[in-house]
């Protein structure tokens, strides 16, 4: 099918393209996605974005590490903002390549803002969130008929440190999904029984997702958290709590060793990785 492509040349006004990379593996970003990511001018990436997908760029292509680990940030959301304005206003094709998808706890909407205040175009390319995709790849689904109708989705830092979580509602929720929640889990875990949730509701915490690392814990909700730090689970991580959770022992399809793993891509680089973008992503 030929593309139908609003991709527009150096020449031409410059644009920015919010694209969502995916959960962490390579060939799990959309087609759009990567089309964009093979034309552009300029790259900002984020830490958790593979490293494969950067071997996608144009050779001559500027490539800038802007990622954010645990207690240390690369370069601030507004040095990220007023770069993406810059490049744009320079007429340059600039993909923002984030891990997962722009909209969901990937900050992309205060990227679109800030480019939408500077008078400048823009586009959102949607990726699959790690929200969803990280507990497929354990075997859990989030939705399951008979047990959850509905999910919510929320941060670890900041359900723990705002004053407005509603804690109930957050108990009553046939699957909870934790983002970044590692480091708080036992706080989570606590308050979610105090507000009602049941202690041996089924939980799970999945690290790194989607990649050759990843690594599932399988608990309860009041044992996750002695769980996670008895394995040693690093970030980053997804954690599920609610019923659907027990059913990774009987779905769960995806190894580390790629035995039961999808194919690699047809079009997967045959060139040799840039060297330069190694350490970047340490």
């Amino acid at each position: 099918m030929r593309e139908i492509s609003t991709f527009k040349t150096k020449a031409s006004l410059g644009k920015a393209y919010l694209v969502g990379a995916g959960p962490g593996r390579a060939d799990l970003i959309t087609v759009r996605g990567l089309r964009l990511l093979q034309r552009a001018d300029v790259i900002l990436y984020d830490r958790l974005v593979a490293t494969e997908l950067l071997l996608e760029a144009r050779a001559e292509a500027k490539l800038i590490y802007v990622g954010k680990g645990p207690g240390h940030h690369t370069a601030s959301q507004e040095e990220i903002n007023q770069q993406l304005v810059a490049y744009v206003r320079a007429g340059h094709q600039v993909v923002r390549l984030k891990g997962g998808d722009p909209f969901v706890f990937g900050r992309g909407g205060e990227e679109a803002l800030a480019l939408q205040a500077a008078g400048l175009p823009f586009e959102i390319v949607p990726g699959i969130s790690a929200a969803l995709a990280v507990p497929a790849y354990a075997g859990i689904p989030v939705t399951h008929r008979g047990i959850a109708t509905s999910f919510a989705v929320v941060t670890g830092h900041e359900c723990t440190s705002s004053s407005q979580t509603d804690w109930a509602a957050l108990a009553r929720m046939p699957t909870l999904i934790v983002m970044m929640g590692v480091e708080h889990i036992e706080q989570i875990a606590e308050r979610l029984i105090q507000a009602g949730r049941a202690a041996d509701t089924p939980s799970a915490a999945i690290s790194w997702g989607c990649t050759d690392q990843q690594q599932v814990v399988s608990a309860t909700l009041k044992t996750i958290a002695f769980a996670i730090e008895a394995t040693e689970l690093v970030s980053p991580a997804v954690i599920v709590i609610g019923d659907v959770a027990a059913l990774h022992e009987e779905l769960a399809w995806f190894w580390p060793n790629e035995q039961m793993a999808p194919p690699p891509m047809p079009t997967a680089p045959t060139y040799q990785p840039r060297a330069e973008l190694i350490p970047a992503l340490v």
